[in-house]
């Protein structure tokens, strides 16, 4: 029997993007600069092999992390911080805005930004994207600074094959994308195949990759 695949936007609709422009979706910019975003780490062995992928070719990307991963893995969260990459709050851990309440949900938040350093820029992705409207705005009221995203490799997603992976993002990049890839073992047979050639692709087409700070 075949698994039907779940519905989500590969490229974020441009209405979504309006009806919530409280979230950054994209950069505005006139220069050819993407922004890749790592997901759900630091995991043994995916997030080295991701630091790995990214210094061949020069490139600066944002870390979202879980504050759970970084307790278990504190070295290879350094290493991500040494290796000059941008560090964003993903949750204590990984839970649900939709199905969490505001309370419970800002403390998970907050467990996780004392695992971050001290000059943090206060980035934070919800978890699946999902956050309610008072969430968001407790947030922002905070100092954080949403961070959705404008391309989704979908390299969580077991029904994706790594060709369509690398597609979803290649055929949808354009100056300014914020992109999302995860650096889980969950995504790593997608991410393994599709990552590479997309730091190739960016190079060959002109991109540059930085990490998100000062905005």
């Amino acid at each position: 029997m075949k698994t039907q695949k779940r519905f989500y936007w590969i490229k974020t609709n441009r209405l979504i993007k309006w009806l919530f422009s409280n979230y950054i979706w994209s950069i505005a910019t006139n220069k050819k600069t993407v922004y890749l975003t790592f997901d759900d780490g630091p995991t043994e062995k995916v997030t080295p092999w991701v630091l790995e992928q990214l210094d061949q070719y020069n490139a600066k990307a944002t870390f979202f992390c879980i504050g759970a991963n970084i307790q278990k893995n504190p070295t290879i969260f350094q290493s991500v911080q040494d290796a000059g990459h941008a560090i964003g709050n993903h949750t204590q851990n990984h839970i649900k805005g939709w199905e969490t309440a505001n309370e419970k949900y800002l403390k998970d938040i907050l467990n996780c930004q004392e695992q971050l350093p001290e000059n943090n820029s206060m980035l934070f992705r919800p978890p699946y994207g999902k956050i309610k409207k008072n969430q968001g705005k407790l947030l922002r009221q905070k100092g954080y600074k949403i961070i959705m995203w404008d391309v989704l490799s979908a390299d969580f997603d077991t029904t994706v094959t790594p060709e369509e992976c690398l597609n979803n993002v290649i055929k949808n990049v354009t100056s300014g994308s914020i992109i999302v890839f995860h650096d889980s073992v969950k995504a790593f047979p997608r991410l393994e195949y599709a990552l590479p050639r997309t730091l190739a692709f960016l190079s060959e087409n002109g991109y540059n990759c930085e990490k998100m700070e000062g905005f």
